[in-house]
């Protein structure tokens, strides 16, 4: 009972972190894209504002179960992606539930969340939610491929599929991180991160410019406020994800930050200079060139 409690209390500790490091991102990343664009924008601090005001909202929007639902689904797939991802290689606190074949559950959790999402989006009866959810599905069938072929190239390379075995297997130096041992594999995976992380040009799912929000277009109040802490912790798993599977991992918080941060300013900046494709243009796009390098990255390690 005693280790129960102290593994729920790191988590919980582990949890708190990744929370307020994604809405610290969100916030800041938000005040980059302003300045690329000439405007000041919102300060740091307003993820929390809406969240704490979103939450203190009530509705009587009433779609049915699944409507009600589908921001908890969401929610779940988030924190399911993260609990089970190693945050700090070697620590207690931040190890969470890793185990030996966690990368495949992983890959389970991130589809769910958006599946669950889907679900509950298309029951609100809103045009803008199913045109959404539509191009979501589509669009993450499209990027899975690549990044299933880089997932695959890597655990032939190392022969397991537990995260901590593939960040063990990059310690003793740059040169051992993968995307210097498996170049194919981690275009590829970076490539897919950006459809993952639906910014420009990949951001026909919310595409504020045609359908207003996407997807969340009916949710409101502490709706919305669960599907944007939701998308805080999201961001930090993907981001923490990517960070060990191509580069290396981190030994601790300060390597964890530095790492994270430009990865995703890694994609603020993709989203800063490119417009938006097309919901067909994007698909095509990710059916071709990074599922061709994926190819390539597994035979590379079959050879």
């Amino acid at each position: 009972m005693k280790d129960i409690a102290m593994k729920a209390l790191y988590t919980l500790i582990s949890l708190f972190v990744i929370l307020n490091y994604g809405l610290l991102l969100t916030g800041t990343m938000a005040r980059v894209r302003a300045k690329v664009q000439g405007r000041i924008g919102q300060p740091v601090y307003q993820p929390y504002i809406d969240i704490l005001k979103n939450n203190f909202l009530r509705t009587s929007i009433y779609h049915g179960v699944m409507f009600f639902l589908g921001p908890v689904f969401r929610l779940a797939g988030g924190l399911g992606t993260y609990l089970f991802i190693p945050v700090i290689f070697g620590s207690t606190i931040f190890s969470n539930f890793a185990f030996s074949g966690d990368l495949l559950l992983v890959m389970y959790f991130i589809f769910f969340g958006q599946l669950g999402m889907a679900l509950g989006a298309g029951q609100s009866g809103h045009p803008y939610s199913p045109i959404g959810v539509s191009r979501g599905l589509a669009q993450m069938t499209a990027f899975e491929l690549p990044f299933a072929l880089a997932v695959i190239s890597i655990a032939s390379q190392y022969g397991t599929l537990s995260i901590t075995g593939i960040v063990a297997a990059q310690q003793g130096g740059i040169l051992n991180w993968v995307a210097f041992t498996n170049p194919l594999a981690m275009v590829a995976g970076m490539i897919s991160f950006l459809g993952m992380s639906m910014d420009n040009p990949f951001s026909i799912v919310l595409a504020p410019q045609e359908i207003p929000i996407g997807p969340p277009t009916e949710m409101n109040a502490g709706f919305l406020g669960m599907l944007q802490t939701n998308r805080a912790i999201f961001n930090g798993a993907k981001l923490v994800l990517f960070m060990n599977l191509f580069f290396g991992g981190a030994g601790n918080l300060l390597v964890m930050v530095v790492k994270t941060f430009l990865l995703y300013f890694y994609v603020v900046f993709v989203g800063a200079s490119f417009p938006r494709f097309r919901p067909d243009q994007s698909i095509r796009f990710f059916l071709g060139i990074p599922t061709l390098i994926g190819i390539a990255a597994v035979v590379l390690q079959m050879v």
